[in-house]
């Protein structure tokens, strides 16, 4: 990926001379022939600047990333150097609490009926106008809160400590220290290169996908999980239906749906 967002003159971006040659070489006779104004007068950079989100992740050092379309609902961290493709969502969030209410059954559940599917696997998609802005998140820890405002409360503490312990456990499964070593960048502020020790770790590595891990579901990963729901459950005040098992997911759907409703009403 080249990205010259920022330098809006073929002058300035020039000096940058390899990657604008490769540029000039590879993308500038297409551009040319492109409708779009834009994409064609300004052919060196994206056709979308993404400036909204380059301006929300200027203050954080990682964000919260969810491929659009996927087996399985999954949220990762990424660091805010990355840029995104159009195939992944991200949350310009940095906070743990945030990240294990996404990441909950109670988000999954919701964002598996209010999305839509995709391919001939069916895979979930996850469409943020229908998923993600209209997810009544637990009162006092909505995404329009900054995260330092309920850093002190209980409820958020909880959830926070069990998302940063299931991202801990797949972190250490997916590149264990006895596989791989990690090397740092050569440019300052992007994360370290996660190299495999030998062709046999590089191997074993290929297989060490999140993909694979839910596909087997090991009872370590079931057990991070389910600490996360019941944090995420004593939030929304039906910890004690959670821990009786009387929470299905119609009964989740059914609730989330009137907070969902009550709110937007209060909003009119």
């Amino acid at each position: 990926m080249i990205d010259f967002f920022g330098f809006d003159t073929e002058a300035a971006a020039s000096q940058f001379e390899a990657p604008f040659e490769h540029a000039l070489r590879e993308v500038k006779p297409y551009r040319l022939t492109v409708r779009d104004k834009q994409r064609r007068e300004k052919w060196w950079q994206f056709g979308r600047s993404g400036s909204n989100l380059r301006s929300a992740l200027s203050p954080l050092e990682r964000m919260i990333v969810t491929p659009r379309v996927s087996k399985y609902r999954l949220f990762t961290w990424q660091n805010v150097n990355i840029r995104p493709s159009d195939a992944t969502n991200a949350v310009a969030r940095d906070d743990d609490t945030t990240f294990g209410i996404l990441h909950s059954c109670f988000h999954e559940i919701w964002s598996l009926r209010l999305g839509t599917f995709l391919g001939k696997g069916n895979d979930p998609r996850y469409t943020p106008s229908t998923t993600f802005e209209t997810f009544p998140f637990p009162e006092g820890l909505t995404p329009d809160i900054p995260a330092a405002d309920y850093a002190d409360d209980p409820r958020a503490q909880a959830i926070a400590g069990a998302a940063a312990r299931l991202n801990e456990l797949r972190e250490n499964w997916l590149n264990p220290p006895d596989l791989v070593e990690r090397v740092p960048e050569v440019v300052e502020g992007y994360p370290d290169r996660i190299l495999p020790k030998d062709d046999a770790a590089a191997k074993e590595l290929k297989n060490r996908t999140l993909t694979n891990l839910y596909n087997t579901r090991p009872a370590w990963l079931d057990h991070a999980h389910r600490a996360l729901d019941e944090a995420v459950a004593d939030a929304y005040g039906w910890g004690d239906d959670f821990r009786a098992g009387t929470l299905t997911d119609d009964e989740i759907l059914a609730r989330l749906f009137r907070l969902n409703q009550e709110r937007a009403a209060n909003e009119s």
